[in-house]
């Protein structure tokens, strides 16, 4: 039988295109996965997302967790890992002995873990009034150029010391990198340029990139190879250019992010794992914001 020339010209969704997942980042229904781990778990896997990346430990053990992972049926793989400070209370951190990190990820089936964030500058302490994100960034910038520098070796050090342990780290951004210092750099680019690309990756917040006044698909042509996973993240058109950790969320595919340029560049950059990822404050309850994102994306043609 001849083919279908308007059948064959008919353009597939993108993750269907590209054959990978439409993946999770935990953090955006934390306060469900608190209240009922299982039931959480499985309604994510009844949407049919497999692919999460965690948050923390969500005060379980590697051992519960995973074995709540398998009773849902989809897979950890990745997770945030801060280090010690006033962002954590787990007991394994970044900074945590590697065979320790290690065992944590071993039981998990993790290979690959993030710092979600630069450190908190040395003397940082939290502002009792007053917006929390406005103090980090500025605490950040009056640290100046030693304080990226800093976050970099720590980079550095630690995916040297995890890679014999077959475990990747990459670094998550906000838009507080991307505020030009004193002499004109800035904190991204003392990221990229200090740490070694054949040990650190990126994991680009789209969300966060666009909302400090940049271009997620330029930002990602710019680091083609070095971009390890993608927070797909929106913002609504109200949001100011900023690095002061200010944005206002939006589900997916209902901002202003531009998927059909941003998500082929993702690609030709050689994403491996695309997570959904929200801020507050939600429009809707947290799931149903999920459920929204990933029916966009499900169809989203790139």
């Amino acid at each position: 039988m001849p083919s279908n020339p308007l059948m064959a010209a008919t353009p597939r969704p993108f993750f269907r295109r590209i054959g990978k997942p439409i993946g999770l980042q935990l953090y955006t229904v934390a306060d469900a996965i608190e209240k009922d781990l299982d039931g959480t778990l499985a309604r994510i896997a009844k949407l049919g997302i497999t692919d999460l990346e965690l948050p923390g430990f969500f005060k379980r053990s590697p051992k519960d967790l995973r074995a709540a992972a398998d009773r849902a049926g989809v897979k950890f793989t990745s997770m945030h890992l801060f280090v010690p400070g006033p962002f954590t209370t787990d007991a394994i951190t970044l900074s945590s002995p590697p065979q320790q990190i290690a065992d944590a990820m071993n039981a998990l089936g993790i290979r690959n873990v993030v710092l979600p964030s630069a450190p908190t500058p040395e003397g940082f302490v939290f502002p009792k009034e007053g917006n929390l994100g406005l103090a980090v960034a500025a605490a950040m910038q009056a640290a100046g150029p030693d304080y990226w520098k800093k976050a970099a070796d720590l980079l550095n050090e630690r995916a040297t010391a995890l890679r014999p342990f077959g475990i990747s780290l990459a670094y998550h951004n906000h838009n507080a990198e991307f505020q030009p210092l004193a002499d004109g750099v800035r904190g991204w680019d003392i990221i990229l340029g200090e740490t070694d690309p054949a040990l650190v990756r990126i994991e680009l917040d789209v969300g966060w990139v666009a909302a400090a006044g940049i271009d997620p698909a330029a930002e990602l042509r710019r680091l083609r190879g070095r971009v390890q996973a993608l927070h797909v993240k929106d913002i609504k058109a109200s949001t100011k250019p900023n690095f002061t950790m200010q944005q206002d969320p939006a589900e997916a595919g209902s901002g202003i992010q531009n998927w059909k340029t941003l998500l082929p560049a993702a690609e030709a950059a050689g994403v491996s794992h695309y997570y959904i990822e929200q801020d507050p404050p939600f429009e809707h309850e947290r799931m149903q914001a999920v459920i929204n994102a990933y029916a966009f994306l499900s169809k989203v043609v790139a």
